[in-house]
């Protein structure tokens, strides 16, 4: 089985802001396969889809953003699989341009603090993951954390509604199969 699995935090005030973007690709992932989430005993709401024979799990931690890898472990720990391989993140990172997609199959947590939960609960820092780019507001800590709390201007949108149609695009073609290399090459803005 493969998993993807989005970040975000769990409540009506955190819909649509920019820390969301994981659990707004992974949604539209959803909508795509036509598929719901439903609350599991594993700290996470999950979907099950099957695409081109491949079982895939949709999954949303619920613990937040900060406790992120609670819910991959419990995961992986009760239904089988390896962080390595069988899994990709979707998550935010203002290194990035804004509106530009980059695959990553290693790495440091950067300063993401779901990401620096992921890396503890698993132990490994060569998982996976598809980063969306916010871009970076400012380096005033209360400046950052109101801009990635915030909501998505009506100009970005655009630009989230085509990041999201491309990470569906993406996820789709790890799932079928695609080499880091190739997703790389098509993806990586």
């Amino acid at each position: 089985m493969k998993y993807i699995i989005g970040l975000g935090n769990i409540g009506k005030q955190y819909d649509q802001t920019r820390h969301n973007i994981g659990f707004m690709a992974v949604d539209a992932f959803a909508v795509a396969h036509q598929v719901s989430f439903t609350p599991s005993k594993q700290f996470a709401l999950t979907a099950k889809v099957v695409v081109d024979g491949e079982q895939v799990m949709l999954v949303k931690p619920t613990t937040y953003m900060n406790d992120s890898g609670k819910a991959v472990r419990a995961i992986l720990d009760y239904y089988g699989g390896d962080i390595n391989q069988d899994v990709m993140i979707l998550v935010d990172d203002m290194d990035l341009p804004f509106g530009k997609l980059r695959f990553r199959a290693k790495g440091s947590a950067g300063g993401h603090n779901g990401l620096k939960s992921i890396i503890a609960y698993t132990n490994s820092q060569t998982f996976l993951r598809l980063k969306f780019g916010l871009g970076h507001p400012d380096h005033d800590k209360q400046v950052v954390i109101n801009y990635v709390l915030g909501q998505f201007t009506a100009t970005e949108s655009q630009d989230v509604a085509h990041m999201l149609d491309n990470s569906t695009k993406a996820i789709t073609a790890w799932i079928q199969g695609a080499t880091m290399a190739q997703l790389s090459n098509q993806y990586n803005g």
